[in-house]
Protein backbone atom coordinates (compact mmCIF):
# COMPACT_ATOMS: atom_id res chain seq x y z
CA UNK A 1 0.00 0.00 0.00
CA UNK A 2 1.57 3.21 -0.75
CA UNK A 3 0.17 5.64 1.92
CA UNK A 4 0.09 5.25 5.84
CA UNK A 5 -2.70 6.90 5.97
CA UNK A 6 -6.42 6.23 6.83
CA UNK A 7 -9.10 6.82 5.10
CA UNK A 8 -11.24 8.84 7.34
CA UNK A 9 -8.99 12.28 7.16
CA UNK A 10 -9.50 15.96 5.96
CA UNK A 11 -7.16 16.40 2.83
CA UNK A 12 -6.26 20.42 3.66
CA UNK A 13 -3.58 20.60 0.65
CA UNK A 14 -3.60 20.82 -2.90
CA UNK A 15 -1.30 17.73 -3.28
CA UNK A 16 0.41 18.99 -6.53
CA UNK A 17 1.31 21.99 -5.36
CA UNK A 18 3.32 20.75 -2.09
CA UNK A 19 5.99 18.11 -1.38
CA UNK A 20 4.52 17.24 2.18
CA UNK A 21 0.73 16.22 2.46
CA UNK A 22 -1.06 17.74 5.39
CA UNK A 23 -3.87 15.60 6.53
CA UNK A 24 -6.65 16.17 9.69
CA UNK A 25 -7.93 12.82 11.83
CA UNK A 26 -9.22 14.72 14.41
CA UNK A 27 -6.37 15.99 16.97
CA UNK A 28 -3.86 14.69 14.84
CA UNK A 29 -1.78 15.77 11.79
CA UNK A 30 -0.84 13.24 9.43
CA UNK A 31 2.22 15.07 7.02
CA UNK A 32 3.56 12.46 4.53
CA UNK A 33 6.76 13.58 2.97
CA UNK A 34 5.82 13.44 -1.04
CA UNK A 35 8.86 14.02 -2.93
CA UNK A 36 8.97 10.66 -5.61
CA UNK A 37 11.09 8.36 -6.30
CA UNK A 38 12.92 8.18 -3.24
CA UNK A 39 12.09 11.68 -1.02
CA UNK A 40 15.01 13.22 -1.27
CA UNK A 41 15.65 15.74 1.05
CA UNK A 42 15.96 19.22 -0.56
CA UNK A 43 15.35 23.00 1.02
CA UNK A 44 12.20 22.44 -0.71
CA UNK A 45 11.18 19.51 0.74
CA UNK A 46 12.16 20.78 4.54
CA UNK A 47 10.20 23.77 3.54
CA UNK A 48 7.08 21.82 2.69
CA UNK A 49 7.49 19.56 6.14
CA UNK A 50 7.55 22.94 7.78
CA UNK A 51 4.44 24.50 6.20
CA UNK A 52 2.63 21.37 6.85
CA UNK A 53 3.52 21.18 10.62
CA UNK A 54 2.57 24.96 10.84
CA UNK A 55 -0.54 24.94 9.26
CA UNK A 56 -1.44 21.69 11.74
CA UNK A 57 -0.94 24.22 14.96
CA UNK A 58 -2.65 26.59 13.52
CA UNK A 59 -5.67 24.38 12.87
CA UNK A 60 -5.34 23.01 16.29
CA UNK A 61 -3.80 19.75 16.37
CA UNK A 62 -2.01 18.46 19.37
CA UNK A 63 0.57 15.88 17.80
CA UNK A 64 1.77 14.95 14.68
CA UNK A 65 2.52 12.02 12.76
CA UNK A 66 5.41 12.33 9.95
CA UNK A 67 5.73 9.56 7.42
CA UNK A 68 5.79 8.73 3.72
CA UNK A 69 3.47 8.75 1.18
CA UNK A 70 6.36 6.38 -1.14
CA UNK A 71 7.56 3.25 -0.57
CA UNK A 72 10.88 4.89 1.11
CA UNK A 73 10.56 7.30 4.52
CA UNK A 74 13.71 9.00 2.24
CA UNK A 75 16.70 7.74 0.81
CA UNK A 76 18.68 10.75 1.98
CA UNK A 77 19.76 14.31 0.77
CA UNK A 78 19.20 15.38 -2.68
CA UNK A 79 22.94 15.75 -4.06
CA UNK A 80 21.90 19.64 -5.53
CA UNK A 81 22.73 20.56 -1.49
CA UNK A 82 25.98 19.33 -1.50
CA UNK A 83 26.62 20.84 -4.91
CA UNK A 84 25.49 23.78 -4.11
CA UNK A 85 27.36 24.13 -1.09
CA UNK A 86 30.73 23.58 -3.15
CA UNK A 87 29.61 25.90 -6.00
CA UNK A 88 29.09 29.01 -3.11
CA UNK A 89 32.86 27.60 -1.56
CA UNK A 90 34.18 28.03 -5.38
CA UNK A 91 32.50 31.27 -5.92
CA UNK A 92 34.11 32.61 -2.71
CA UNK A 93 37.70 31.27 -3.50
CA UNK A 94 37.27 32.58 -7.07
CA UNK A 95 36.74 36.11 -5.73
CA UNK A 96 39.02 36.12 -2.83
CA UNK A 97 41.57 35.14 -5.44
CA UNK A 98 40.63 38.05 -7.71
CA UNK A 99 40.87 40.42 -5.17
CA UNK A 100 44.11 39.72 -3.49
CA UNK A 101 45.54 39.98 -7.43
CA UNK A 102 44.15 43.45 -7.88
CA UNK A 103 44.18 44.59 -4.91
CA UNK A 104 41.26 45.45 -4.33
CA UNK A 105 38.66 45.89 -1.47
CA UNK A 106 36.07 42.45 -1.03
CA UNK A 107 33.16 42.99 -2.62
CA UNK A 108 29.99 42.53 -1.43
CA UNK A 109 28.51 39.27 -0.93
CA UNK A 110 25.20 38.57 -3.14
CA UNK A 111 22.21 37.80 -0.97
CA UNK A 112 21.66 34.43 -0.60
CA UNK A 113 18.64 32.57 0.36
CA UNK A 114 18.36 32.57 4.41
CA UNK A 115 16.87 29.87 4.98
CA UNK A 116 19.08 27.32 5.74
CA UNK A 117 18.97 23.61 7.98
CA UNK A 118 19.33 25.10 11.20
CA UNK A 119 15.87 27.09 10.83
CA UNK A 120 14.51 23.68 9.95
CA UNK A 121 16.03 22.22 13.46
CA UNK A 122 15.04 24.66 15.16
CA UNK A 123 11.69 24.62 13.82
CA UNK A 124 10.99 20.82 14.75
CA UNK A 125 12.47 21.42 18.58
CA UNK A 126 10.02 24.41 19.16
CA UNK A 127 6.90 23.29 17.61
CA UNK A 128 4.41 23.43 20.67
CA UNK A 129 3.01 19.53 20.10
CA UNK A 130 4.93 16.29 20.08
CA UNK A 131 6.08 15.38 16.67
CA UNK A 132 6.47 11.50 16.14
CA UNK A 133 7.67 9.95 12.94
CA UNK A 134 6.45 6.07 11.33
CA UNK A 135 9.80 5.12 9.27
CA UNK A 136 9.50 2.02 6.91
CA UNK A 137 11.70 1.15 3.68
CA UNK A 138 14.91 3.18 3.53
CA UNK A 139 15.52 6.19 6.07
CA UNK A 140 19.18 6.89 4.94
CA UNK A 141 21.59 10.42 5.67
CA UNK A 142 18.70 13.21 5.53
CA UNK A 143 16.15 11.10 6.06
CA UNK A 144 17.63 9.76 9.55
CA UNK A 145 18.41 13.72 10.84
CA UNK A 146 14.61 14.66 9.94
CA UNK A 147 13.68 11.61 12.12
CA UNK A 148 16.12 12.53 14.91
CA UNK A 149 14.40 15.98 14.94
CA UNK A 150 10.99 14.28 16.01
CA UNK A 151 10.26 13.54 19.35
CA UNK A 152 9.62 9.79 18.61
CA UNK A 153 10.50 7.50 16.12
CA UNK A 154 8.87 4.39 15.33
CA UNK A 155 10.03 2.02 12.77
CA UNK A 156 9.28 -0.85 10.64
CA UNK A 157 11.90 -4.27 11.17
CA UNK A 158 12.58 -4.29 7.46
CA UNK A 159 13.40 -0.85 7.66
CA UNK A 160 17.48 0.09 6.90
CA UNK A 161 18.10 3.26 8.72
CA UNK A 162 21.92 4.69 8.86
CA UNK A 163 23.58 7.67 8.52
CA UNK A 164 25.67 6.94 5.51
CA UNK A 165 27.34 10.82 4.48
CA UNK A 166 30.73 9.29 5.08
CA UNK A 167 30.02 6.70 2.43
CA UNK A 168 30.42 9.05 -0.14
CA UNK A 169 32.98 11.88 1.32
CA UNK A 170 30.46 14.05 3.58
CA UNK A 171 29.43 14.16 7.02
CA UNK A 172 25.60 14.50 8.68
CA UNK A 173 24.90 17.99 7.79
CA UNK A 174 21.45 17.96 9.25
CA UNK A 175 22.36 17.50 13.16
CA UNK A 176 22.50 13.97 12.89
CA UNK A 177 25.32 13.39 14.44
CA UNK A 178 24.39 15.90 17.32
CA UNK A 179 21.51 14.34 17.80
CA UNK A 180 22.62 10.50 17.93
CA UNK A 181 25.17 11.59 20.89
CA UNK A 182 21.94 12.70 22.84
CA UNK A 183 20.89 9.41 22.06
CA UNK A 184 23.27 6.69 21.80
CA UNK A 185 26.71 8.57 23.37
CA UNK A 186 29.82 10.24 21.73
CA UNK A 187 31.71 6.84 21.45
CA UNK A 188 28.44 5.08 19.29
CA UNK A 189 27.67 8.25 17.61
CA UNK A 190 31.08 8.87 16.04
CA UNK A 191 30.76 4.97 15.20
CA UNK A 192 27.61 5.37 13.21
CA UNK A 193 28.46 8.80 11.22
CA UNK A 194 32.08 7.37 10.99
CA UNK A 195 31.22 3.80 9.20
CA UNK A 196 27.70 4.56 7.66
CA UNK A 197 26.20 1.33 7.72
CA UNK A 198 22.36 0.65 7.32
CA UNK A 199 20.51 -0.65 10.08
CA UNK A 200 17.96 -2.69 11.48
CA UNK A 201 15.28 -1.33 13.25
CA UNK A 202 15.67 -4.10 16.20
CA UNK A 203 19.19 -3.13 16.23
CA UNK A 204 18.28 0.82 16.94
CA UNK A 205 15.91 0.40 19.40
CA UNK A 206 17.89 -1.65 21.31
CA UNK A 207 20.57 1.06 21.17
CA UNK A 208 18.20 3.74 21.75
CA UNK A 209 18.13 5.54 18.42
CA UNK A 210 14.31 5.02 18.11
CA UNK A 211 11.87 4.63 20.32
CA UNK A 212 10.27 1.25 18.97
CA UNK A 213 10.60 -1.41 16.15
CA UNK A 214 7.35 -3.24 14.89
CA UNK A 215 6.55 -5.67 12.27
CA UNK A 216 5.82 -4.28 8.82
CA UNK A 217 1.82 -5.14 8.38
CA UNK A 218 1.71 -3.22 12.03
CA UNK A 219 3.21 0.12 11.31
CA UNK A 220 0.66 1.96 10.24
CA UNK A 221 -1.50 1.41 12.98
CA UNK A 222 1.39 0.93 15.64
CA UNK A 223 2.72 4.49 14.52
CA UNK A 224 -1.03 5.80 14.41
CA UNK A 225 -2.60 5.06 17.95
CA UNK A 226 1.04 6.07 19.01
CA UNK A 227 0.69 9.49 17.97
CA UNK A 228 -3.29 9.52 18.44
CA UNK A 229 -2.37 8.97 22.35
CA UNK A 230 -0.31 12.10 22.64
CA UNK A 231 -2.61 14.06 20.39
CA UNK A 232 -5.54 13.66 22.76
CA UNK A 233 -2.88 13.71 25.64
CA UNK A 234 -2.38 16.67 28.32
CA UNK A 235 -1.32 19.61 25.50
CA UNK A 236 -0.24 22.22 27.93
CA UNK A 237 1.18 19.58 30.21
CA UNK A 238 3.60 17.59 26.84
CA UNK A 239 4.56 21.65 25.63
CA UNK A 240 6.31 21.69 28.98
CA UNK A 241 7.98 18.31 28.67
CA UNK A 242 9.14 19.70 25.42
CA UNK A 243 10.56 22.50 26.62
CA UNK A 244 12.55 21.24 29.81
CA UNK A 245 14.29 18.46 27.79
CA UNK A 246 15.38 21.35 25.27
CA UNK A 247 16.56 23.51 27.94
CA UNK A 248 18.29 20.33 29.77
CA UNK A 249 19.88 19.15 26.26
CA UNK A 250 21.30 22.69 25.54
CA UNK A 251 21.96 24.44 29.14
CA UNK A 252 22.20 21.63 31.29
CA UNK A 253 20.02 20.25 34.25
CA UNK A 254 20.81 23.18 36.16
CA UNK A 255 19.34 25.69 33.37
CA UNK A 256 16.15 23.95 33.29
CA UNK A 257 16.06 23.40 36.91
CA UNK A 258 16.13 27.01 36.96
CA UNK A 259 13.32 27.56 34.28
CA UNK A 260 10.99 24.62 35.89
CA UNK A 261 8.66 26.73 37.65
CA UNK A 262 7.97 29.40 34.79
CA UNK A 263 7.59 26.64 32.47
CA UNK A 264 5.01 24.72 33.96
CA UNK A 265 3.30 27.17 35.44
CA UNK A 266 0.49 27.27 32.58
CA UNK A 267 -0.19 23.35 33.53
CA UNK A 268 -1.67 24.61 37.01
CA UNK A 269 -4.00 27.22 34.91
CA UNK A 270 -5.20 24.58 32.19
CA UNK A 271 -8.42 23.03 32.28
CA UNK A 272 -6.44 19.69 31.56
CA UNK A 273 -4.84 19.56 34.82
CA UNK A 274 -7.46 20.58 36.60
CA UNK A 275 -10.07 17.71 35.48
CA UNK A 276 -7.08 15.55 35.90
CA UNK A 277 -6.66 15.62 39.33
CA UNK A 278 -10.70 16.10 40.15
CA UNK A 279 -10.92 12.46 38.41
CA UNK A 280 -7.94 10.82 40.02
CA UNK A 281 -9.51 11.76 43.31
CA UNK A 282 -13.17 9.80 41.79
CA UNK A 283 -12.54 7.59 39.18
CA UNK A 284 -8.72 7.68 39.40
CA UNK A 285 -5.78 7.65 36.96
CA UNK A 286 -6.02 7.86 33.17
CA UNK A 287 -9.71 8.10 33.41
CA UNK A 288 -9.41 12.13 32.08
CA UNK A 289 -10.46 12.98 28.43
CA UNK A 290 -8.40 15.60 27.86
CA UNK A 291 -9.28 18.44 25.96
CA UNK A 292 -5.73 20.23 25.38
CA UNK A 293 -6.19 23.47 27.08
Amino acid sequence: MATETPNNVENVQDAAAVQALLEMDGNLAIVSMNNPPYNLIGLELLVSVMDAIQTAVDNGARAVLLNSSLKNFSGGADVSLFASAFDRLDAQASTTDKNEKTQQKPAKKPKENTFNVTKFLDFMQNTPIPIVASVRGACLGGGLEIALACDAIIAAKSARIGSVESTIGVAPIMGGVQRLVQRIGIVRAKEFAMLGRRHDADTLESMGVINLAVADHELADVALNYAQQLANGPTVAFLAIKELANITVNDGIAAADQAMQKITAPIFKSKDAREGIKLLQTTGPGSAKYKGC
